[in-house]
C-alpha cells in the first residue's frame, strides 16, 4: 500500500466550496497497478479479473483503490473497515463498520485521467472526458442538448471547435450524477447554467422540478481534459430525501421509473 505522497497514482486537484476533488493517474504502470490491487477486497478483486479489457480494468482498479485509500484518510479507518453499498439507480456509498459513513463521493474516468469528488454532506456528482475527434457530435446535439444550447453548439461547430461540447456534455454529466438518477433522466430535458456557456467557471442551476435545491456547478476542464463538478449549495438548508427528488422527477415529462 502507498506509504508517501511520492508513491500514490493520486492527488489533489481542487477545492470547491464544500467539496475536494482528486485526480487520480491512470495511465499504465506495473508498480501502482499491483498497490492497487492490494487495496481492493474479495469482491472487487473478481470484478477486477473479469475485465477483458485492460485498460478497462486498469481504470476500474486504480480508481477502486484511490477511493478506498482517500476514503481511509478522511474517515480515519482502516480499509478492512470498510465497503460499499448501492442506492437506486446504482449510486454507490460508503459504509464504515457496516453503517453508512457522513461522507458523499462520486467517481468518473476517461482515458488517462480520474476524477474523485468527496462532500462532507449533500449531493455530489462528477464528470470528465477526454476530448477526442468524434463522428457523432451532430447526433449528440440533436439528442441529449436543449434548444439554447444546440444553437451555441452549432455556431462553434461551424468554426470547428469542440472544446463546448466537451464543457456542457461534462455539466450536463454531473449534475444527473449529483442527483443520482442515472441517465433515466433525459439530458435533452434541461440546460447547463446559461453564464457557464456563456464563458464563466461556475454557476448556479436550479432543476425545475426541484426549485428548492440550489446546485453549485463548477467547470474543471483544463488543457488535458473537459470536467465539472456539482454540489448542493447549502445542504442543510434543504430537508429534501432521495426518495422526494425521484419523487418530484417523476412527475416531470421523463419517466425515472
Amino acid at each position: 500500500m502507498p506509504s508517501s505522497d511520492s508513491e500514490r497514482w493520486w492527488s489533489p486537484f481542487r477545492k470547491s466550496g464544500l467539496s475536494d476533488v482528486f485526480h487520480v493517474d491512470l495511465r499504465p504502470n506495473a508498480r501502482c497497478e499491483e498497490r492497487a490491487f492490494s487495496w481492493l477486497d474479495e469482491n472487487e478483486r473478481a470484478r477486477w479479473q473479469k475485465f477483458a479489457h485492460e485498460g478497462a480494468r486498469r481504470r476500474f482498479g486504480l480508481c477502486r483503490a484511490a477511493l478506498r485509500a482517500a476514503l481511509c484518510e478522511r474517515l480515519g479507518c482502516d480499509n478492512r473497515q470498510l465497503a460499499f453499498g448501492t442506492a437506486r439507480y446504482d449510486k454507490p456509498f460508503a459504509l464504515l463498520n457496516g453503517e453508512p459513513a457522513s461522507v458523499s463521493f462520486n467517481v468518473s474516468h476517461s482515458g488517462s485521467h480520474g476524477l474523485i469528488a468527496f462532500a462532507s454532506e449533500g449531493r455530489i456528482g462528477v464528470d470528465v472526458e477526454e476530448r477526442a475527434s468524434r463522428r457523432d457530435f451532430d447526433r449528440l446535439i440533436e439528442a441529449a442538448f436543449g434548444e439554447n444550447e444546440q444553437a451555441a453548439l452549432t455556431r462553434e461547430r461551424k468554426r470547428g471547435g469542440t472544446f463546448l461540447f466537451y464543457k456542457l456534455w461534462t455539466i450536463k454529466e454531473a449534475l444527473i450524477k449529483a442527483l443520482g438518477t442515472g441517465m433515466s433522466y433525459d439530458p435533452a430535458n434541461f440546460e447547463a447554467p446559461a453564464p457557464i456557456r456563456n464563458g464563466a467557471v461556475s454557476g448556479v442551476y436550479r432543476f425545475p422540478e426541484i426549485p428548492a435545491i440550489n446546485w453549485r456547478v463548477d467547470d474543471l476542464g483544463n488543457e488535458d481534459f473537459a470536467a465539472a463538478l456539482v454540489q448542493e449549495a447549502d445542504p442543510a438548508a434543504n430537508s429534501i430525501t432521495d426518495d422526494d427528488v425521484y419523487r418530484m422527477l417523476s412527475g416531470s415529462k421523463v419517466s425515472i421509473s
